[in-house]
């Protein structure tokens, strides 16, 4: 199983409307850092996909938990 781009971009949206930034200087939650970090090693290699067993566990879990809260 892939997740796509817009697919992370939701899961994105998601966390960060469970765990907004904080302090002054908005840092990103530890659940947004872990798929922004994804996200963005996506786009830096032009990757429209992704297949799941390629993230690490920590990522997989956020995924999954985003699948089931949206269900």
């Amino acid at each position: 199983m892939d997740i796509t781009l817009p697919e992370l971009e939701q899961a994105i949206n998601y966390w960060r409307s469970l765990r907004p930034s904080s302090g002054e200087e908005r840092a990103l939650s530890p659940e947004v850092n872990a798929l922004a970090t994804v996200y963005a090693l996506m786009i830096f290699n032009k990757a429209r996909s992704l297949p799941l067993s390629d993230l690490d566990q920590n990522a997989r879990q956020l995924l999954e938990q985003w699948r089931t809260g949206t269900k």
